[in-house]
């Protein structure tokens, strides 16, 4: 199991307090800047360890917590069922989008100090 090898030792649905892996996922989308966004894979290579999946699987346990719009799928497409929220809200904040997508190469973050 992905999540397992990446500390995450939880799987959807139920109370499960972050883990350690998990906060950390969470404090780098925390970070992402308004306007810009990462994917999951972005988010886990930054951290040097897990997956693009290991990364989904923590922000659809706990991405509430965070700015969970920011964080999308290397198409630049966000996560179902929440792409019209996401849209708007990314928009809202001066993301670049086109049609149903983010403009990866104008909106994606890597995780340097905000412009």
């Amino acid at each position: 199991m992905a999540s397992a090898s990446a500390g995450l030792g939880v799987r959807p649905g139920g109370d499960t307090p972050a883990t350690p892996y998990a906060r950390t996922v969470l404090d780098v989308v925390d970070r992402i800047p308004q306007g810009r966004v990462m994917t999951y894979g972005d988010v886990a290579e930054y951290l040097g360890t897990g997956t693009g999946r290991t990364v989904g699987t923590v922000m659809s346990k706990h991405g509430h917590e965070v700015p969970w719009w920011r964080v999308v799928q290397a198409s630049g497409r966000p996560a179902e069922p929440h792409v019209g929220e996401a849209l708007a809200t990314l928009v809202r904040e001066g993301c670049p989008v086109r049609g149903d997508r983010v403009v990866m190469a104008q909106a994606r973050w890597d995780g340097s100090a905000a412009r």
